[in-house]
């Protein structure tokens, strides 16, 4: 996993609308980059509907809430409809997983994302991480608001 202290890796990848978006845009305030593994599993709907719950006190903070998986725009549309959510999701769709192993959170005997929180500034500096043990291990709402705070 990344380490806190490093640049956050440059990536321009799309958004659920298609809309290329790039680190320097999203990085016009605090990032919590939430990488999970995959739209529509138990799992990941749990963990996003969490985070919508949250995400006023997120940006009360002054943070911006973006998810980043391997799946396409288009799943990401649906998955976003589905759960009435607003958080913006990112595909690294293809080539499959080059962002998410940049910041070293790729599992490759799966083929996806481990669920990991990646807090970055705005200088695109990484400021915090979290890592879960294990893909079924959702990191608590509470760590986002430990770092933001951790990190003021």
């Amino acid at each position: 996993m990344i380490e806190p202290g490093t640049p956050a890796p440059d990536f321009s990848l799309p958004d659920h609308q298609g809309r290329r978006v790039s680190l320097a845009e999203l990085c016009d305030r605090k990032l919590m980059l939430v990488i999970y593994p995959l739209d529509f599993s138990p799992v990941c709907t749990d963990q996003l509907s969490i985070y919508q719950e949250v995400l006023p006190e997120v940006e009360e903070r002054g943070a911006r809430l973006v998810g980043l998986s391997v799946d396409s725009s288009w799943a990401h549309r649906a998955f976003r409809e589905q759960l009435g959510i607003t958080i913006p999701l990112l595909s690294d769709f293809e080539p499959k997983g080059e962002v998410i192993r940049s910041y070293g959170a790729y599992l490759d005997g799966v083929g996806h994302g481990n669920r990991s929180l990646v807090l970055i500034d705005g200088d695109r500096i990484v400021r915090w991480v979290h890592e879960s043990p294990t893909p079924l291990e959702i990191p608590g709402a509470n760590l986002i608001f430990d770092a933001l705070e951790a990190t003021r």
